[in-house]
């Protein structure tokens, strides 16, 4: 996307991110059903901190919305590499999770 290189299945840390980018800085989770589920969405928001910690930004989307609404999805992977690419490559600050 937009020239960038992602990487599926990616492992950082002690984590395993759907796809990544490195010069991004960019991970993307695909969260299917059991992501809903209580002990699931706390290991999820645990990942997301860490990867946080390391500069990495994390975009997560759930399976209904990329099946969904794919179009949405592609909507926000493109608003984070404009703003990356805006701010002279430096990844758009990380928000709290």
């Amino acid at each position: 996307m937009y020239g960038y290189d992602f990487h599926r299945q990616k492992p950082i840390d002690e984590y395993i991110v759907d796809f990544f980018c490195n010069k991004l800085q960019l991970a993307i989770e695909c969260d299917g059903y059991s992501h809903e589920i209580l002990e699931t969405y706390e290991k999820d928001v645990k990942k997301t901190k860490r990867l946080n910690t390391l500069r990495i930004h994390v975009l997560r989307f759930s399976d209904f919305q990329i099946m969904n609404d794919i179009e949405n999805v592609l909507r926000a992977i493109e608003d984070y590499i404009l703003k990356f690419e805006e701010n002279s490559n430096t990844p758009p600050s990380i928000p709290p999770f």
